[in-house]
């Protein structure tokens, strides 16, 4: 098979456009590659400092350890929170004078609870030559036996204060 003149000029000229797409191609790739070594140039360790990448994964493995303090965390606040339920924190001082030949509201009523209504009612009794003290134990705010108007009120202001 033999080509005639005319067809090798095409194929001389079509192989010549390739060629020199084929070096606009290798210009632009080797601008690229040129970019890409200049950019992770900036990424590597120079003037014996930390790399960048190097510093990504360090932040990374902190980030890390962080999540898992904040886990830990949080899951000893909900335990706090649930033992402080539990604590007597709520108190209700209710002074009265308990005999009426007696001043100065000496006598006194205490009412102190938890979170869910639990704990007790503490009274002091003031008289001229003793005092005495009694205690009732108080659950979800309701005695365990009859309370007096000091100690009823008491009560009321402590759990009003609870609502």
């Amino acid at each position: 098979m033999t080509l005639d003149a005319q067809t090798a000029g095409i194929i001389a000229i079509v192989a010549g456009v390739l060629a020199l797409v084929a070096l606009m191609v290798i210009f632009v790739l080797s601008a690229q590659i040129s970019g890409m070594r200049r950019d992770y140039t900036l990424l590597q360790d120079h003037d014996g400092k930390e790399s960048f990448v190097g510093v990504v994964a360090r932040k990374t493995e902190e980030v890390g350890l962080l999540r898992e303090q904040v886990e830990l965390l949080h899951a000893e606040l909900v335990h706090t929170r649930e033992e402080l339920s539990a604590a007597i924190r709520h108190v209700s001082v209710v002074r009265f004078d308990a005999f009426g030949d007696m001043g100065g509201r000496m006598s006194f009523t205490a009412a102190m609870v938890d979170d869910h209504g639990d704990g007790v009612v503490l009274t002091t009794i003031h008289a001229r030559a003793e005092s005495r003290t009694y205690i009732r134990a108080l659950r979800r705010g309701e005695a365990d036996s009859t309370l007096s108007p000091e100690e009823n009120q008491a009560v009321e202001q402590v759990m009003g204060d609870l609502r």
